[in-house]
């Protein structure tokens, strides 16, 4: 019975090894066609981080606004 058990185990830890390992991605077919899905990419990364800064920023006027929270002297010129 032990031994059905520890061959069990055995079984079972090398088949987890098997499962868990992870294969290399795989390589681009075209180099031109992948640097312009990067392109594409880190343009819509960079619009969305503008987008949220410019979220952020009406989010902290309209919470300034509402409690009645004066700007610092150093942010009195900026809009």
């Amino acid at each position: 019975m032990n031994f059905r058990i520890l061959m069990m185990s055995v079984a079972m830890a090398a088949t987890a090894g098997v499962v868990w390992a992870k294969l290399p991605p795989a390589p681009p077919a075209d180099p031109a066609k992948a640097a312009e899905a990067k392109k594409v990419a880190d343009d819509a990364a960079k619009k969305d981080a503008d987008l949220l800064g410019k979220a952020q920023d009406r989010a902290v006027a309209n919470y300034r606004k509402n409690k009645g929270i004066r700007a610092p002297a150093s942010m009195a010129g900026k809009k």
